[in-house]
């Protein structure tokens, strides 16, 4: 946990062991791929990685997600990627298993596999002049609600009961760059965050 300090906000039991093979991970990293060469998902100049992408295990709110700190990385492995199999908002908790780290935005992709049972695959990009463009014009966080905290996951599931989202897509208002796009799968994922790329 000490290693990840500043980037992880909610409490993590982590179990460091491979549970996840390539084959579950292919289609996403397909559409992650599409992402980083859009420079959608990637690192700053700083090093600090960005964006990540999940897919519910079927029938459950468990998912299968982005790891954190793998933004640099131009191809993923099973490696890079991590079981979210328990997780509480209000208690900013988060169980994993895997061979790195659930990603810190672990608990907004939760809030919306719980909040939505017809939604199985969440995309959280950067980009700051389509932030800037759709920051209040889309469904937006509040401000106060900062990335990888109980808030910002409260806040998306506000958003999820209030609105009927067209495009599935939400601005993170206290994440400057940050955008969130669900779908049924990952490739309607895919396709509602193109929707306001055109």
């Amino acid at each position: 946990m000490s290693e990840e300090k500043g980037y992880i906000k909610f409490n993590c039991d982590w179990e460091k062991k491979n549970v996840i093979s390539e084959k579950e991970i292919e289609e996403l990293n397909e559409y992650r791929d599409k992402l980083y060469y859009k420079n959608l998902i990637g690192a700053f100049e700083n090093k600090v990685g960005f964006g990540n992408i999940s897919e519910r295990i079927k029938g459950t709110n468990k998912f299968i997600i982005t790891a954190s700190k793998t933004g640099n990385f131009k191809k993923l492995l099973s490696k890079n990627y991590s079981k979210v199999t328990e997780f509480d908002i209000d208690k900013n908790t988060v169980k994993c298993y895997g061979l790195s780290i659930a990603s810190s935005e672990s608990l907004a992709h939760g809030a919306i596999y719980e909040a939505k049972p017809d939604i199985n695959s969440v995309i959280h990009i950067h980009d700051f002049d389509i932030w800037k463009k759709y920051l209040d014009k889309l469904p937006t966080t509040d401000k106060s609600a900062l990335f990888g905290t109980s808030e910002m996951a409260n806040e998306i599931k506000r958003i999820l009961k209030s609105e009927k989202l067209n495009p599935k897509v939400i601005v993170m208002g206290g994440h400057e760059e940050g955008i969130i796009s669900f779908g049924k799968n990952i490739e309607d994922a895919f396709n509602e965050l193109m929707k306001i790329f055109n």
